[in-house]
């Protein structure tokens, strides 16, 4: 049995690294990843904790799956509706760098 340290531990490397990624990183595409890889770790610590939840009363607790569901579900929509907003872009301006990227206007 692992316990809920290595987990956490673990999910907070991966936010870790994602938020170092969303700050360095230019390319909208890797900061796009970047926010996904941040959306994963808070639901491993979602299912973490439901599991440590489910284990010390004895009783099935699904409340942190059902929440890691809901993440995932805006996670794709996010996906979808960030992905058309990238080809926008690209299309428009002919670069994903967002430095260069600075202004609304098309």
């Amino acid at each position: 049995m692992v316990p809920i340290a290595y987990y956490l531990v673990l999910s907070a490397i991966l936010f870790s690294i994602g938020v170092a990624a969303f700050l360095i990183k230019r390319n909208i595409i890797t900061v796009f990843m970047s926010i996904e890889l941040m959306l994963n770790a808070v639901n491993l610590t979602f299912v973490a904790f439901s599991r440590q939840w489910s284990q010390a009363t004895g009783h099935l607790q699904v409340s942190g799956q059902l929440f890691v569901f809901f993440v995932m579900v805006v996670a794709a929509a996010e996906a979808a509706v960030g992905l058309a907003i990238i080809i926008a872009v690209f299309r428009a301006r002919n670069t994903l760098n967002v430095d260069q990227i600075d202004l609304m206007k098309l």
